[in-house]
């Protein structure tokens, strides 16, 4: 699944490159005709809120935590997918390239219960299950047609340092069938590759606003059984859906 993942990110930003192409001649024709300091601005603040899908089932392998989980306790992937808020900031390295650098958010937490087993009274044996995420990205955005122009579609890559943590919390039989109450937590910080693709409009003098899709992967270590967990890594990697508002000064 992971290879669909990548084969669909390179089939966006292909589509993307398309559509600059197809735009190219009109963006070209804006470009001369300009409003107010648009084509003067060397840098941006922006904001973005999106939605957050992470890796699917089947992409996550045999040592992941969530997958690992799946065999006892009942809840589903698709859960944990979310909003997600961040911020960023860009500037100007000539009139096709920008550079950024940007942190955003995100956090879920997902009830599940044990699928097999129940109290004596047959009460649920209930946990949350919660991932937090804050990554701290720089990129480097292509922008075909230029950052001038009122239609402005552009690539790009770079890298993630993902501070995150793990934890399930609630209900928990031990190896003896005992039930007991117990919190397990794991985090850390890792650094993996992302890849976006999106296209913006000038809003104004000042303003751009637009649609991005990126995808981050990188994996965590929980410590395994000894610490807690069933597995021993945890797949921070998914899918982002933003809305962007930037101001260009």
């Amino acid at each position: 699944m992971t290879t669909s993942y990548w084969r669909w990110g390179v089939q966006c930003v292909l589509g993307v490159i398309a559509a600059a192409a197809i735009l190219a001649p009109a963006t070209a024709h804006a470009q001369i005709t300009r409003v107010g300091t648009s084509a003067d601005w060397r840098q941006a603040i922006g904001f973005n809120l999106g939605y957050f899908a992470l890796k699917g089932e089947d992409g996550r392998g045999e040592d992941d935590v969530l997958f690992r989980n799946r065999d006892s306790l009942l809840f589903e992937l698709k859960d944990f997918n979310g909003a997600r808020i961040g911020a960023e900031w860009l500037v100007a390295l000539g009139e096709y390239l920008e550079g950024g650098v940007g942190i955003s958010f995100y956090q879920r937490s997902v009830p599940s219960i044990y699928a097999r087993l129940v109290h004596p009274n047959g009460a649920e044996i209930e946990q949350d299950l919660k991932l937090r995420t804050v990554p701290i990205d720089a990129t480097v955005r292509f922008l075909p047609v230029g950052r001038r122009g009122s239609v402005q579609p552009y690539v790009g890559a770079g890298i993630a340092l993902i501070n995150w943590r793990y934890t399930e919390t609630g209900e928990f039989v031990g190896f003896s069938d005992e039930i007991f109450r117990a919190s397990f937590e794991a985090k850390g910080n890792e650094v993996g590759p992302l890849i976006l693709g999106g296209i913006r409009f000038a809003a104004g003098d000042v303003w751009l606003v637009g649609g991005e899709i990126r995808y981050q992967d990188a994996k965590g270590a929980t410590g395994g059984i000894s610490e807690g967990f069933l597995g021993e890594k945890i797949h921070l990697g998914g899918w982002t859906t933003n809305f962007t508002v930037h101001f260009r000064f």
